[in-house]
């Protein structure tokens, strides 16, 4: 595993993994409808509104913008879903890590830990 990145944790505490898609514009979201489950959703925008329909089959969520108060933040509390705020990638471009399988951690002190399989 290799630590990709790092973010403010702000919702559930649980380890997830998954496939990691960047969620971009409401076309992303609508090819997601039927095939969800199992995805760790990458956003830019931490009051994104357009993911409500997919929410309950994400696996998790990451915003490499906003903190605890985010409208994203907010929501996925609500789904119990793990979610990084605020997220510093360690990576140029994040476009070689879509598709692949990466993992959320809490590291116990509200940082939110991002790895690659």
């Amino acid at each position: 595993m290799k630590l990709i990145g790092e973010g403010l944790s702000c919702s559930s505490k649980k380890e997830v993994l998954g496939e990691l898609v960047h969620v971009k514009t409401i076309e992303d979201v609508i090819q997601l409808f039927d095939c969800a489950q199992g995805k760790i959703c990458l956003v830019d925008d931490a009051g994104i509104t357009t993911l409500g329909p997919i929410l309950s089959d994400l696996t998790g969520t990451i915003c490499t913008t906003g903190g605890a108060g985010s409208h994203l933040a907010i929501i996925s509390r609500e789904f119990g879903l793990p979610c990084i705020m605020g997220t510093k990638l360690h990576v140029e471009n994040t476009s070689i890590l879509i598709g692949k399988q990466v993992q959320i951690k809490y590291d116990g002190d509200n940082n939110g830990l991002i790895y690659l399989l």
